[in-house]
């Protein structure tokens, strides 16, 4: 399906080669064997540490992990979704980073 999508001609002026799989593979068990050795999961988690004011969130908005004193969140893990940059998580971490910071300094 990915190569039907690809190859519609409104894409024609962005189309490159095929790197992956590549233009050798075509049948289904190629296809097949090409995705058992070649699929695993993203490794950016995000939304494990769910942030809010109700009572299943684990963060609040400041990022305190309610129920753990002097504990915060300052990771991927206070967004709701995985983000869709070309940088994957790292410049929101970046932000969510600097943005405990300023609490941090708020409060102390």
């Amino acid at each position: 399906m990915a190569r039907e999508i690809g190859s519609a001609p409104a894409l024609a002026g962005w189309r490159g080669e095929e790197v992956l799989p590549g233009p050798d593979i075509r049948d289904v068990e190629q296809l097949a064997a090409y995705l058992c050795k070649n699929l695993r999961t993203y490794s950016h988690y995000a939304g494990t540490c769910r942030i809010g004011i109700g009572g299943t969130a684990v963060a609040d908005p400041e990022l305190r992990v309610r129920g753990v004193s002097g504990l915060r969140v300052a990771d991927a893990s206070v967004m709701p979704a995985i983000v869709s940059a070309n940088t994957n998580t790292n410049a929101t971490v970046y932000a969510i980073a600097e943005r405990a910071a300023d609490l941090l300094r708020a409060h102390s």
